[in-house]
């Protein structure tokens, strides 16, 4: 092999080693979750979260504060304090006590009462940022948490790969948040589901409803997806943040501090997120509030819901819903909190679309004949991490004969994506974002006044309200694109629960007629 064969056989493996290199490169994200992940140990995942999710927010903060720190130090010929607190009041930064400051606990990371550090850190920020009351984790002393585990989790966090990555750290370290909620979600399996909702399934929603301006309600918010996918919307489409304003509500207080964790780490404002332990139903934290769009996951076939208590509630305008289900009362709750031309986007268990227990197809045919009805999506199975039974998404308008799309109140679009996206693993399955265009896009199609829409047999068909009613007023999309319903689809928990409910409601018309007629036998006098 002479000279010139070997140069260029050099630089064939180089750029070989190179395109290796280029493929098992992972996102940093995914390095860091790898890494904080083996020095877990022995701590279950629901509890780790909180140690880790509560460090990345610490260190969050510390950037932000930092950053304006530095500048105010340069300004202090011109009169700035960078220990004044109402200056990064007004800028919208958290202050960070100087004992609370990343530099300090990096300096006691290798000390065993590292934890205590950290707690009492934990403390002096609430202490002087009164919107953070209540919500920080203080965790981090527990005697399960090894100290020098701790102390290299606090190395990894702020290690020089966040400080030399290209994108911006505050904003890198919101992205790192979102991640790991996901992780832990995906870690905690059924008991994560209930806060956080795939990303891919928020993406969906928002993309649908396209919020670019005005009031955001989600009455079963988790750890504040829908918020933070609404915001990025906004940005991608060079709108502005200010012109949206979100409201929420969470009954679970753990799930409610991760959601105002998660907002401020996003910079946006958290004030209108109530956490009451009663919930939306029984305790409404926005009870005279009207929005523009509201975009939801409740939970699904609740039946605990307090139905019992409010029979005669002024939201049950199509019907009184069932005790036995939340699913109805859902929909009723977020129609009574639209505003006149407001726009609801949410999952619901598929059951919702054919179940006529208790009056569920009652109230499903006042819907569809009061033209509420936008859009109904059938998702692929094994979408949400808390739940097999299947699930659709539901699009409500108050207002759909004037304003910006065209008068569409005598027909609904029916989308059928069951056999879109793909599995990440063998329990779990996502959409990719040309999957989200594609429903996205023949929404939009179908809605707006210049869109250039056509039915696709087997995916998806706009049918007018007097078809609906000829089937019923059952909206499984299936059965009006020309797919039948699949026997997966078919869920076992999900019928059992409908069959349990209508064996209940006979057990009490049972228990009605034969005190009826014992009392009627009484009244009868035997004759000798």
């Amino acid at each position: 092999m002479d000279d010139e064969d070997l140069v260029e056989c050099s630089k064939n493996i180089i750029i070989e080693m190179a395109k290796k290199k280029e493929v098992v490169e992972e996102p940093l994200e995914k390095k860091l979750w790898k890494a904080a992940d083996k020095l877990r140990k022995n701590i279950d995942a629901a509890e780790y979260k909180h140690v880790v999710l509560g460090l990345i927010f610490l260190k969050y903060i510390s950037v932000s504060f930092e950053e304006l720190y530095a500048r105010l130090q340069s300004e202090m010929d011109e009169g700035a304090d960078p220990e004044d607190r109402e200056e990064y009041k007004a800028e919208n930064v958290f202050y960070v006590p100087a004992d609370a400051r990343w530099a300090y606990l990096v300096s006691k990371a290798k000390d065993p009462k590292i934890g205590k550090y950290i707690d009492d850190a934990m403390d002096a920020i609430e202490k002087d940022n009164s919107i953070l009351k209540g919500v920080l984790p203080k965790v981090f002393a527990r005697q399960n948490l090894d100290p020098t585990s701790l102390g290299e989790l606090i190395d990894l966090i702020g290690n020089s790969t966040l400080a030399q990555a290209s994108t911006n750290s505050a904003d890198l370290l919101g992205h790192v948040f979102e991640y790991f909620l996901g992780e832990f979600a995906l870690a905690e399996g059924k008991k994560g589901g209930q806060f956080y909702t795939p990303r891919c399934v928020v993406e969906l929603l928002v993309s649908m409803l396209e919020p670019y301006k005005g009031r955001v309600l989600d009455p079963c918010c988790g750890s504040g997806g829908m918020f933070v996918q609404s915001e990025k919307f906004v940005k991608e489409h060079q709108g502005r943040i200010d012109d949206i304003s979100i409201y929420g509500q969470e009954s679970n207080q753990t799930t409610w501090r991760l959601c105002k964790m998660n907002l401020a780490i996003r910079g946006i404002d958290a004030s209108q997120v109530k956490w009451n332990n009663e919930g939306s139903f029984l305790n409404d934290a926005h009870q005279d509030l009207k929005v523009d769009y509201i975009i939801a996951n409740p939970p699904f076939n609740v039946s605990d819901w307090g139905g019992d208590q409010l029979r005669k509630d002024a939201r049950w305008k199509y019907g009184t819903p069932p005790t036995g289900s939340a699913n109805f009362a859902w929909i009723q709750h977020f129609i009574y909190h639209l505003a006149p031309s407001g726009q609801a986007g949410f999952v619901l268990a598929k059951g919702a679309l054919t179940s006529k227990t208790s009056g569920e197809g009652d109230i499903r045919k006042a819907l569809i004949e009061a033209g509420l009805i936008d859009c109904i999506v059938n998702l692929p199975a094994k979408l949400f991490l808390n739940t097999q039974i299947p699930a659709a998404l539901w699009f409500i308008s108050r207002n759909r004969t004037n304003g910006s799309f065209r008068n569409r109140s005598k027909e609904v679009l029916f989308i059928d994506a069951r056999n879109l996206g793909y599995l990440i693993n063998r329990r779990t399955r996502e959409l990719t974002p040309d999957d989200i265009a594609q429903i996205s896009d023949t929404y939009h199609n179908w809605r707006n006044v210049d869109g250039k829409y056509e039915d696709v047999p087997g995916f998806c068909a706009s049918v007018p309200i007097e078809r609906v009613a000829e089937l019923d007023y059952v909206l499984t999309p299936g059965r009006y694109v020309g797919l039948p319903d699949e026997e997966d689809d078919f869920n076992f928990e999900e019928r059992f629960a409908e069959l349990k409910a209508e064996f209940a409601e006979q057990l009490k018309e049972e228990q009605r007629l034969n005190t009826l007629i014992l009392e009627n036998l009484a009244k009868i006098k035997m004759e000798k």
